[in-house]
């Protein structure tokens, strides 16, 4: 009777509290992660597709006015948000270090992208190159250059990628993965004989017992 009462037994019910109460802030981290990621990539793409700077060009003695969307100006945002969705795609499919690192891929994807995005609000290259293009003078330069407010919104989308891949950094240990469910389902179970062994008569008894009930042990099913 002492042995049974110094069985410490308020332990294990700790342990299933804190994993219990640890389940939903990863689920929250999963759920803040997805959104923050989709969501900031989306807005990359689109905002990347408006017009980022405008002005006017000289040609034949008057002006015609100029522009350029945020592809003409820089392809580095668009690019680097199509990199985060596969990046945050493979969160899942990957454990351990490979998740750490697809982790740091998705932050670094989303911090090159808004500071490409935050460059691309103050350049004019793009509108010089539109300007000679239709004056068909190489050194034509743009007048009453202007910005909009898209580079800003595409920068603000990287940031929301950016802050996904932190939330995979700090929390990504503690989701589920992609495979893990299949894996576990489809492995074979340890010291589990299958039907075949189990139904062999290896045994002289099991031997016996099949030539009583009148079976041919030797043959073979």
């Amino acid at each position: 009777m002492g042995y049974v009462s110094a069985v410490p037994v308020p332990q294990p019910r700790a342990a299933r509290a804190s994993g219990a109460a640890a389940a939903p802030g990863g689920r929250r981290s999963l759920g803040a992660a997805l959104l923050l990621g989709a969501l900031g990539a989306t807005v990359v793409l689109l905002s990347s597709g408006q017009i980022w700077a405008q002005g006017t060009a000289s040609v034949g003695g008057g002006t015609v006015p100029v522009e350029a969307d945020g592809g003409a100006v820089t392809g580095v945002p668009t690019a680097l948000a199509i990199v985060g969705l596969a990046a945050l795609v493979a969160v899942f499919a990957v454990r351990r270090t490979g998740r750490t690192l697809v982790s740091g891929l998705l932050a670094l994807s989303g911090a090159g992208a808004a500071v490409a995005a935050f460059l691309g609000a103050s350049d004019s290259d793009a509108l010089d190159a539109e300007a000679a293009r239709i004056s068909g003078d190489t050194s034509a330069a743009v007048a009453h250059l202007s910005h909009t407010a898209w580079p800003y919104v595409t920068a603000g989308g990287a940031l929301l990628i950016l802050f996904a891949g932190l939330l995979a950094l700090r929390f990504g240990t503690s989701w589920p993965a992609m495979g893990g469910r299949y894996e576990r389902a489809g492995a074979p179970r340890a010291g589990r004989p299958t039907p075949r062994a189990a139904a062999a008569p290896d045994r002289p008894e099991d031997l016996w017992k099949a030539l009583d009930r009148g079976e041919d042990p030797t043959r073979e099913d």
